[in-house]
């Protein structure tokens, strides 16, 4: 196996415990791996607000990959090195549709989270990512400005049938993907963590063989895909610990830790 110059990093469910604070130990690693001299960076669904104060925490100065790719972001100079918004036509076919189903749904412009209604699903959104809700009237006259994501939020198969009605009228109009099972989260196509993660390397002449990323959802499936090494976390599900070439500890018994160690600390 080639020397590992790029950790990507996800956040729920790998970074974060069940309480969603940094894990110590994969703190520890973190710190150690960027020691040395391996590039960290976290890619995450979480917007850059949200990831932000992790990432200092950490100490990372590498650009961040979050709203699942379509945005890569400097945390010391917040300077925006590649972005990617949903069109207004689809945004607003999004909120239609959403309504329709009567879900729960977000909206995402300029880094603040925007909803139509304050249910319980938006405050527990809130609450994890730790951002203000900002409440509006109505939605569509609130977009005249292009979002950077959508999430439909719900428990029940409501959500399958809106990402069906989705796939079946937007089709690659949109990149779908899910970060927990209850969350639905569409963004522009040309945008992923694969993606953001491709763009990210390059920019540092380093080859995919030399990256490895850490996750446990859905959405690090695409960077699984990409990275020369590809690890889940033991809380996964087990369609995504399929598409990994390692399966590390869960986020609560120091998994990204384990990982860090055994592929980079120890070689």
């Amino acid at each position: 196996m080639p020397e590992i110059r790029l950790v990507a990093l996800d956040l729920d469910g790998t970074l974060l415990d069940s309480r969603s604070d940094l894990e110590p130990r994969a703190k520890e690693a973190v710190r150690r791996v960027q020691e040395k001299g391996v590039g960290v960076t976290l890619a995450t669904g979480r917007m850059f607000r949200s990831a932000l104060p992790f990432a200092q925490e950490l100490g990372l100065s590498l650009p961040l990959i979050v709203y699942n790719g379509a945005l890569i972001k400097d945390p010391l100079s917040g300077k925006v090195f590649w972005q990617r918004l949903l069109p207004l036509e689809v945004a607003r076919s999004l909120v239609l549709k959403a309504r329709a189903y009567n879900l729960a749904f977000n909206i995402y412009i300029d880094d603040e989270l925007l909803v139509e209604d304050v249910r319980s699903e938006n405050i527990l959104y809130s609450q994890q990512a730790r951002v203000p809700l900002n409440r509006v009237d109505d939605m569509l006259k609130v977009l005249k400005t292009e979002p950077i994501k959508f999430v439909a939020v719900h428990h029940g198969p409501e959500l399958d049938r809106l990402e069906e009605e989705v796939r079946r009228d937007l089709g690659d109009r949109v990149y779908i993907t899910r970060s927990f099972p209850h969350y639905l989260e569409i963004i522009n196509p040309e945008a992923s963590k694969a993606k953001g993660l491709a763009l990210l390397a390059a920019s540092r002449g380093i080859s995919p063989r030399e990256v490895m990323v850490i996750g446990d959802s859905f959405n690090d499936v695409d960077m699984f895909r990409f990275a020369g090494l590809a690890v889940a976390m033991g809380n996964a599900p087990p369609g995504v610990r399929a598409h990994a070439d390692y399966v590390t500890g869960t986020n609560d018994e120091g998994g990204v830790a384990e990982a860090l160690t055994r592929f980079i600390l120890e070689r």
